[in-house]
C-alpha cells in the first residue's frame, strides 16, 4: 500500500481506501462484508469509508463491528451526513440540529469515539452556509471529528464553506467527488480549485460502477448478480453507462492493460491515481478477493504514452461538463 496526505493536511491515508456504499447491510451478509473488510486490512488499507445513509444507517454499524479491535490510531474512518436517516422532518440535511445529532448516531454505530473525517453528503440549499459550518466547526472542537470534507459540492460552494473554515479556524480538507476515466466532470473547476484552496480528492466510483471492469459486453444480457441488476440503487447509477459505444471502447482498453500488466479493473483505480489532486480512490467489494485485486493499483505509474492511448479511446463518450455536479445535487432537501 502506498500513503498520501489529505490535500494539504497533516492526515495520510492510504492511497487505496475501502467504501461500503450498497454492499454492508445490503448487498452481502455481514460475514461476508466483514470478510472485506479483513481482506482490506490485510492489504494495507488503514481507510475507511461510510455514511449514515448506506443501508439507513446499519452499513456503519456493520463497519463498526468489522474494525472492532483494531488499534483506532491505526485507522482513518470517514463518515457522512445529509441524506434522510429517519422519518422526521429534521432527521435530515445540514441543519444544527441533524449534524449535532448524527454525529452522535454515527459514533454510536461505528464504536469509536471520534471520527477522521466528517463530511456534508451533499449541499443543504435550504441551511444557510454559516449555520453548517458553525455545526461542524462544534463538531471538531469537541474533538467528535478531526477534519471536516464535503461531497459532490461545486467549485463555488466549496470555495465559499472554506472561506467561513477559514474564519471558523476548523480544517475544511476533501471532497469526495465520482470520478473515473468515464466521469471527468471534476476537472474543469472542482479540482482546480480544491489544489489552490488545499483540499485534496477522495474519489468514489474509480471503476464506473464496474462498467469499467470490463465485464458488461456490448449486446449482452447484463451479469446475474452485478451492480447493474440490484434494484437498492446501484442500478440508477450504472444505467448512464450502459450504452454499446461505451462498452465497445472499455473493450479496447484491454491491450492497455495488459501491456501494463493489469487487469481492467486495476487500470482504472490507477488511473484516477495518477490526478495528483486525488488523495485516495474508493473500491467496494461483495468479496474478499475483489479487494485482494484491486488494491493492487496502489503505486502504479502508468505512462504518458498509456494515459495518452486511453484518452483517445475513453474520452469521446466521458462526461466532461462540470455542470453535472450541480444538475445531481439535490434542488431541495431530501
Amino acid at each position: 500500500m502506498e500513503f498520501r496526505h489529505l490535500g494539504r493536511s497533516g492526515l495520510i491515508i492510504s492511497e487505496i481506501a475501502y467504501g461500503n456504499w450498497l454492499t454492508h447491510g445490503s448487498q452481502v451478509e455481514e460475514d461476508a462484508a466483514t470478510a472485506c473488510v479483513r481482506a482490506a486490512l490485510d492489504a494495507g488499507i488503514t481507510t475507511f469509508d461510510t455514511a449514515d445513509v448506506y443501508a439507513e444507517t446499519r452499513a456503519e454499524a456493520v463497519m463498526g463491528r468489522a474494525l472492532k479491535g483494531e488499534r483506532r490510531e491505526g485507522l482513518e474512518i470517514f463518515t457522512k451526513v445529509y441524506w434522510p436517516t429517519g422519518p422526521g422532518r429534521n432527521d435530515r440535511g445540514l441543519g444544527r440540529k441533524h449534524i449535532m445529532e448524527s454525529i452522535d448516531g454515527s459514533l454510536r454505530r461505528l464504536q469509536t469515539d471520534y471520527v477522521d473525517l466528517y463530511q456534508a453528503h451533499r449541499y443543504d440549499v435550504s441551511t444557510p452556509l454559516e449555520e453548517t459550518m458553525t455545526a461542524f466547526a462544534d463538531v471538531v472542537h469537541s474533538g467528535k471529528a478531526h477534519y471536516i470534507g464535503v461531497s459532490e459540492w461545486t467549485a463555488e460552494q466549496i470555495r465559499a464553506a472554506h472561506a467561513l473554515a477559514v474564519e471558523l479556524r476548523i480544517p475544511l480538507v476533501s471532497s469526495q467527488p465520482q470520478y473515473s476515466a468515464l466521469w471527468r466532470v471534476i476537472e474543469a473547476e472542482v479540482v482546480p480549485t480544491c489544489e489552490e484552496l488545499g483540499l485534496g480528492q477522495i474519489v468514489w466510483s474509480p471503476i464506473a460502477q464496474g462498467v469499467l471492469t470490463g465485464k458488461y459486453l456490448p449486446g449482452a444480457p447484463l451479469p446475474e448478480g452485478s451492480r447493474a441488476t440490484d434494484d437498492k440503487g446501484g442500478a440508477n447509477f450504472v444505467t448512464r453507462f450502459l450504452r454499446d459505444d461505451v462498452l465497445e471502447r472499455v473493450q479496447q482498453l484491454k491491450p492497455l492493460a495488459e501491456q501494463a500488466g493489469l487487469t481492467l479493473a486495476q487500470l482504472a483505480v490507477a488511473w484516477v491515481l495518477q490526478n495528483s489532486n486525488v488523495s485516495a480512490a474508493i473500491i467496494g467489494a461483495s468479496r474478499p478477493e475483489q479487494v485482494t485485486e484491486n488494491v493492487k493499483a496502489a503505486g502504479v505509474k502508468l505512462d504518458a504514452e498509456l494515459l495518452k492511448q486511453m484518452d483517445a479511446i475513453l474520452a469521446p463518450v466521458a462526461e466532461f461538463d462540470p455542470a453535472k455536479t450541480a444538475e445531481n445535487s439535490p434542488k431541495s432537501r431530501p
